[in-house]
């Protein structure tokens, strides 16, 4: 049977964690040789260095499906007691999402009877997939004839006078946390918007550096002081910078310039492209609460904050700590 999505992302979270091919194998129910051909096939070799790789679930995913051949009845137009559960489902009004978590509820031993909502819009809507009947789109909370599709970030206004590189253009070797000296950065703001501290997290280790922003967050002042904070690190490690659209980086050309380190733009309303960054947020909050006046906190307190965060041990690190990481980067790059 092949493989679903969700267990190619559980190999790319388990290799990740340096776990072997025979214990994600163990956990998935699968044969090694299964996890293993999967590894191989689908992994991306860096260019440039033959034995360097990553594993992208959804790209594997993706590779798989161009591979099978086209076309094929799907999952719900296959089964028709799925399909019947479905219909009846939505004839009570219940939204796809909630019943493609009943489903996994009711039936946990019989993956022919799961699915993603995803897979139940399509059956409504996509053409060639309708299996579900038409007339059942009026039980859903919009009630459309058609999905209306989300505007392109494309199809927007320019934000700024210099053009924003978005982060589908990102290098691919950012996505998996592989090499380091990608950021990702973002403001938490004070009271009535009128003060912020700057945020940047490295993604492969981590680690934490805190803007100091006395006189505000214009553009202009803001793209002077994150120059200074990162001009000062090796290149290996200015690698890219990623940030929202917010109007504090209108300076971003004169940052890429002055601190020879590309900027790329997450799409809009899309905060989980800087995962990690809003993860840190979250736990700068319980030094920093909302609506007060950021700008009363010094340089200093700014450092030790970041100093305390660094120094916690990380799961994901294999309980190594972010400073620990990047102490070893540093020292690898002096040699």
């Amino acid at each position: 049977m092949h493989l679903r999505e969700d267990e190619r992302i559980h190999i790319a979270d388990r290799l990740r964690e340096k776990a072997s091919i025979r214990t994600i194998a163990a956990e998935l129910g699968r044969s090694p040789s299964t996890i293993s051909r999967e590894v191989q096939r689908n992994r991306t070799v860096l260019h440039g260095y033959n034995n360097r790789w990553y594993y992208r679930p959804h790209a594997a995913q993706r590779r798989a499906d161009a591979r099978r051949p086209r076309p094929k009845t799907g999952k719900i137009g296959g089964n028709p007691r799925l399909r019947d559960y479905i219909q009846d489902r939505l004839e009570r009004r219940w939204s796809p999402e909630q019943i493609a978590n009943q489903l996994r509820r009711d039936f946990p031993d019989d993956l022919e009877m799961h699915v993603v909502h995803e897979t139940i819009y399509q059956a409504l809507y996509v053409q060639g997939r309708g299996v579900l009947r038409r007339e059942l789109v009026r039980c859903l909370r919009t009630g459309r004839a058609r999905r209306k599709p989300h505007r392109q970030a494309t199809s927007r206004q320019k934000r700024f006078a210099a053009p924003m590189i978005l982060i589908s253009e990102r290098p691919a070797e950012a996505d998996d946390r592989v090499v380091p000296g990608h950021w990702e950065g973002d403001l938490i703001v004070g009271a009535a918007h009128k003060s912020a501290i700057g945020t940047l997290v490295e993604r492969s280790t981590r680690f934490t550096m805190l803007v100091h922003l006395p006189d505000g967050h214009r553009a202009e002042q803001f793209q002077r002081l994150l120059t200074d904070t990162m001009r000062p690190l090796p290149p290996q490690l200015r690698r890219s910078l990623t940030w929202d659209q917010g109007n504090e980086m209108a300076g971003h050309a004169a940052f890429a310039l002055g601190a020879d380190m590309p900027v790329y733009f997450c799409d809009p309303a899309s905060p989980w492209q800087r995962g990690s960054n809003e993860n840190t947020n979250g736990l700068l909050r319980q030094y920093f609460p909302k609506h007060t006046d950021l700008s009363r906190y010094s340089r200093e307190r700014l450092d030790e904050v970041a100093a305390e965060l660094n120094g916690r041990p990380r799961k994901t690190l294999g309980w190594d700590t972010p400073a620990e990481r990047m102490h070893a980067l540093l020292a690898t790059t002096r040699q």
